[in-house]
């Protein structure tokens, strides 16, 4: 398989090219088992220019020291937990992460309410155990296990969605380094290099709160939401251009000042003000991030290139836009014809916005 035969290749396919590049370029000291430097991880994450020309692309867009503690957290015996709002890019920097330091960002624990604690520690081959009984052949390796085997980086999706039993599973795994199969009377020990990622969502506090055990093992690094407009702008635009391409939209890429209004309405919502203060905005019950600003943006590339002339315009973002803002019939709906009315109309340059959402709401 390659990057042009699936929907969505892994980092360190898509960025195969660039990986290469840092680790050849790397002279700085890596860590055990390391495809390339902490200096080199950040690099690639946060984009740059290499002495022989070869650009980095930014995979985030943020506070760089934030990521300096990010991953200097992974050269130390704690793992690490990255916690903010939906849409902060704590999954994609996980990723992005994983990719560099271990060129491996599959193995993944996705944490649901129905997350056991075989996802975490082991399975069986039943078919092998009732044939065989207990053995090591028949023992179904999770990614934990295979992470400490190898000396890779484990990512732990959505940590709180879990119950509170499996996420303690990971108490002696992080602490000991060691997961016990007490059934063969074995332990598999991590090899250096192994570490967790793990993420979790804020407003998911108190779903299944982490025991304290736990958060003792964990370094946490807060991602907040991007800092500025301009920054949003630049992170809605360059990931609704990429996956136009991957999704092979016959849209032109997104005009800046398009993303930009859908950017603006968000922040707005998000913040219950508009951006100059003056007028106070009732809040939605949705979080309306980053990356539910995206889909609104890609879902206009869609409707223009299939139903319109491929350029986005108010017509193609309008319908996007009430189906991220009004998730509730009552509250959000009044919330937004109240925005509606009260700065989009009063905007003379978003008069057409204003026009496109009223009739779709009428």
């Amino acid at each position: 398989m390659t990057t042009e035969t699936v929907l969505r290749p892994a980092a360190e396919q898509q960025y195969a090219a660039e990986l290469a590049a840092l680790a050849a370029a790397d002279d700085r000291p890596r860590p055990p088992r390391w495809r390339m430097s902490p200096q080199a991880v950040v690099t690639y994450v946060l984009g740059g220019k290499l002495p022989d020309g070869t650009v980095i692309t930014p995979k985030y867009v943020g506070d760089r020291r934030l990521v300096e503690i990010a991953v200097g957290t992974l050269v130390t015996d704690r793992a690490l937990l990255l916690v903010g709002v939906p849409g902060t890019a704590k999954s994609w920097l996980s990723e992005h992460i994983a990719a560099a330091v271990s060129g491996n960002s599959t193995l993944v624990v996705q944490g649901t309410a129905g997350t056991g604690e075989d996802q975490v520690r082991y399975g069986w081959n039943y078919a092998r155990l009732i044939a065989e009984g207990p053995s090591e052949a028949a023992v179904v390796a999770s990614p934990v296990m295979t992470g400490m085997r190898e000396g890779a980086v484990v990512r732990v999706e959505e940590l709180t969605r879990m119950p509170a039993e499996v996420q303690d599973s990971f108490i002696t795994i992080l602490s000991e380094k060691t997961l016990p199969v007490p059934e063969l009377g074995i332990q598999v020990q991590a090899v250096p290099g192994f570490t967790v990622i793990a993420t979790a969502n804020d407003r998911d506090r108190g779903v299944n709160q982490m025991s304290s055990a736990l958060a003792r093992r964990f370094n946490t690094v807060v991602l907040p939401p991007p800092a500025t407009e301009d920054d949003e702008v630049q992170i809605v635009s360059a990931r609704a251009a990429q996956l136009g391409r991957a999704l092979q939209l016959p849209a032109e890429p997104p005009a800046l000042e398009e993303v930009r209004r859908v950017v603006r309405i968000f922040r707005e919502l998000r913040n219950g003000s508009t951006v100059d203060g003056r007028t106070e905005l009732k809040k939605p019950s949705g979080s309306l991030s980053t990356a539910e600003a995206i889909s609104v943006v890609t879902s206009g590339m869609a409707l223009a290139g299939h139903f319109g002339d491929g350029s986005i315009t108010a017509d193609e973002l309008a319908s996007g836009l009430l189906g991220a803002v009004v998730k509730d019939r009552v509250s959000d709906a009044a919330a937004w014809q109240e925005y509606l009315e009260a700065v989009v109309k009063e905007r003379v340059e978003w008069r057409d916005l204003y026009r496109a959402c009223q009739d779709l709401v009428g």
